[in-house]
């Protein structure tokens, strides 16, 4: 069992990472000293794994648990969803004291979440994430929200978790997809803070691709380490936390732009990854060095580092939807070197010369590339059909 605390004063909460803690998720509530009433929020592929036994747990440590089953993915993470969550805490008579609980991935934690901020102005929730995404990065630090349908989490409020119980044992349940696609956030940490961290995850990614424990629970541990941290510093995004944004500005553009239903999260996150290092290259604060790496370790752990095709119109529009705008700018996380970033505006016509540049070079690499099939096939003979 591994114990991480989020430093914020009476607002404090421990991230407790420990295989099988979700069978025992009644005896670690009691131990909260949470009221009977809690309500159990999943989706309907998290439920077929563990509603049953959660709420087994649940009812055998004394309390009265009800479900609320949403649909999976991010189309479900809405203010219709969230009203879904809030009729029917209002139609059992749950009170201030009474405790929801978010059982799924992100869009369960954060529209859970959401739902608990605002259900008679606050009440106590627990996270207990079953993605990869989820226990690294969106169950840790109280942001909550919905998405609206100009942009990902215009809708929200901090609120913080009474804890995080982190069950590695649910991954294994994960499609590969999904498992594949946390990676990108991990990833992000290393690139952010902690250089040593990503020189491990250079050499444990095949590990992690094959879910091996002690891989997977370092990687783990030393995420949430690092978003804790964070956290403590700049509960509300003010400032440093902003640092965690890094791979997202992009990310969330292409997400938008997919309408959620093409890209998922961490794999929009891992285009962001390699692009928005592509870039600091390009306005000068880092080496191209930095953004091979970056893109290597992407690619290694067999995420998407390729732009897809959009207009730098469309692009540009989604990006001025971020929360991330401020005054008008968007304010980049730009990669220095492995371990550091630094947050500065982002200006377009900088940004769209950077596309344009983007494009010749497929352009230039494809042609190369067909040129040098051309003459292979002539010094073998061989004619293209």
């Amino acid at each position: 069992m591994q114990t991480i605390p989020v430093s914020l004063g009476e607002r404090s909460y421990d991230i407790v990472v420990e295989a099988g803690i979700s069978a025992a998720l009644g005896d670690r509530l009691r131990k909260l000293g949470a009221s009977k009433k809690v309500c159990v929020v999943t989706d309907r592929h998290v439920a077929r794994h563990y509603l049953e036994r959660t709420v087994r747990s649940l009812r055998k440590a004394g309390f009265e648990p009800d479900s609320v089953v949403l649909p999976p993915g991010e189309q479900a993470k809405t203010l219709a969803t969230a009203a879904r969550i809030l009729d029917a805490l209002a139609k059992h008579k749950f009170e201030r004291s009474s405790t929801l609980i978010a059982l799924g991935g992100g869009v369960v934690g954060d529209v859970t979440g959401f739902a608990a901020a605002v259900y008679q102005r606050g009440i106590p929730f627990v996270q207990v994430p079953t993605t990869l995404v989820a226990q690294v990065d969106s169950s840790v630090g109280g942001k909550t929200g919905v998405d609206h349908r100009l942009g990902k989490n215009l809708i929200g409020a901090f609120h913080q978790p009474k804890a995080v119980f982190v069950d590695p044992d649910t991954l294994r349940t994960l499609p590969r997809r999904e498992w594949v696609a946390g990676l990108a956030e991990v990833i992000k940490y290393g690139i952010i803070a902690d250089e040593r961290f990503f020189a491990f995850l250079e050499g444990a990614m095949p590990a992690l691709l094959k879910l091996e424990d002690d891989a997977v629970i370092r990687a783990i541990t030393r995420s949430c380490e690092i978003k804790a941290q964070v956290v403590a510093d700049d509960e509300r995004e003010s400032d440093r936390r902003r640092i965690l944004n890094y791979g997202h500005t992009i990310g969330h553009a292409l997400e938008s732009l997919s309408g959620y239903r093409g890209l998922i999260h961490g794999e929009a996150v891992g285009i962001g990854l390699a692009q928005e290092a592509d870039l600091a290259v390009h306005l000068g604060f880092c080496e191209g060095d930095v953004a091979a790496r970056i893109r290597d370790l992407v690619q290694r752990a067999a995420l998407q580092a390729e732009m897809p095709k959009a207009s730098f119109a469309s692009l540009w529009g989604a990006m001025q939807h971020d929360k991330k705008v401020v005054g008008g700018k968007v304010i980049g996380v730009w990669p220095v070197r492995i371990g550091e970033v630094v947050m500065r505006p982002l200006e377009k016509p900088a940004c769209a010369d950077w596309y344009r540049g983007l494009w010749r070079r497929k352009a230039d690499g494809s042609t190369r590339s067909q040129s040098l099939q051309r003459r292979g096939r002539r010094s073998t003979g061989l004619r293209g059909r």
